[in-house]
């Protein structure tokens, strides 16, 4: 358990590290903001032909307001957190990539459902928005990156090739073997 903390600490801090750098910024995350941003506007327009995306914003050509996508609001953050517990749990790598993938998946539908929702949100009432935008989601993104996390182990567990040996067909025996330290 102590090695797993220690290497998630030691994944979200260069990730995290990595992902500040002015390079991934430029060419990584303000690019994936406003693909985010676009992709946000294209579902919006479905059902409201108002809606638009110019860089990481997305906003109404109606009403002239718009949600920026900053850092922290893009699901890069919380990606991170999710990979690190992948990667750091003792796992099969073919089941951590599995977990990455469908883990990227999961974080960022829910941030476009988020983006959405404080789209119209702010277009409606700003301190249910401010209330939404700084506390609700928040807490809704890390508990969606908590639930993707404990899915994705138990899926692994449950597909272990881990299966207690039995040589003697009977039941195993009474006492456990004793646990060997190092």
């Amino acid at each position: 358990m102590l090695r797993f903390f220690l290497v998630f600490l030691a994944l979200q801090l260069s990730l995290f590290g990595i992902n500040m750098l002015n390079w991934v910024q430029q060419h990584l995350v303000l690019p994936w903001t406003a693909l985010l941003a676009r992709f946000c506007a294209e579902l919006v327009v479905w059902f409201d032909s108002s809606a638009a995306a110019t860089g990481k914003v997305l906003w109404n050509t109606q009403t002239g307001f718009g949600v920026s996508i900053e850092p922290g609001c893009n699901g890069i953050e919380a990606c991170i957190v999710l990979f690190a517990a992948i990667v750091a749990f003792p796992e099969r790598w073919r089941h951590k990539l599995l977990g990455i993938g469908a883990g990227f998946f999961a974080v960022q539908a829910l941030n476009v459902l988020r983006i959405i929702s404080l789209f119209y949100l702010g277009q409606w009432n700003t301190a249910v928005f401010n209330f939404a935008h700084e506390y609700l989601w928040q807490g809704l993104i890390m508990i969606d990156v908590l639930m993707v996390w404990l899915l994705w182990v138990r899926a692994g567990r449950k597909h272990s090739s881990f299966q207690p040996h039995d040589d003697s067909g009977g039941s195993p025996p009474s006492s456990p073997a004793p646990l060997v330290a190092g």
